[in-house]
């Protein structure tokens, strides 16, 4: 849902819209009507492993949606123009005030009503290892409220338990391609 009390200044930026026949097709849209009119456009999510625990961030209550639920480490938008890999190093700067090497690992499509608005993504995933030099509560509470540490299981069973409390996105993933990401724990993708 839409929030009245959004405080994100970044609605108007441009991402790419993707065409839906041709990957390759792209072109700029604002990021609230990629959102309102369901139009396909790019994405990163990001996986950051301590071990085998996941970082997950709970979104701040002020994000445009789906403020104040949980999601997987960072999740954002390329600006138009902008590479799928700078897009990864930015936002882990601008959510969470710190930054790890990342790595892709894979790309995923999906589609989900969230309230009035549309998820209608092509993700680029990326992941990487925590450094124990970082402080993870350092996080930007303009994006972020609240951080903690789940292994694959313990999300499976937090998502069954209670799924109102996590992003249509983390639940896709944790559920639909729950093998892409458990492949990073277990050597499949290294």
């Amino acid at each position: 849902m839409l929030n009245p009390h959004v405080i994100d200044n970044n609605l108007n930026d441009l991402i790419t819209a993707i065409n839906v026949d041709d990957d390759s097709a792209a072109y700029p849209v604002k990021k609230l009507d990629a959102h309102l009119n369901n139009i396909r456009h790019a994405a990163i999510s990001i996986f950051v492993f301590n071990g085998s625990r996941m970082l997950l961030q709970k979104r701040a209550e002020t994000k445009y949606h789906s403020g104040g639920l949980w999601a997987n480490t960072v999740c954002s938008h390329p600006r138009w123009m902008e590479s799928f890999s700078a897009c990864a190093g930015r936002r882990q700067e601008e959510e969470l005030g710190w930054q790890v090497p990342v790595r892709k690992f894979g790309e995923i499509s999906y589609q989900a009503r969230v309230g009035e608005l549309f998820e209608n993504e092509f993700v680029h995933c990326f992941y990487g290892q925590f450094d124990e030099s970082i402080d993870v509560e350092q996080y930007n509470r303009d994006e972020v409220c609240e951080v903690k540490w789940l292994t694959i299981p313990e999300a499976i069973l937090q998502i069954e338990q209670y799924p109102e409390n996590y992003t249509q996105w983390f639940k896709i993933y944790m559920t639909k391609h729950r093998q892409m990401i458990d492949a990073l724990l277990y050597g499949d993708m290294n």
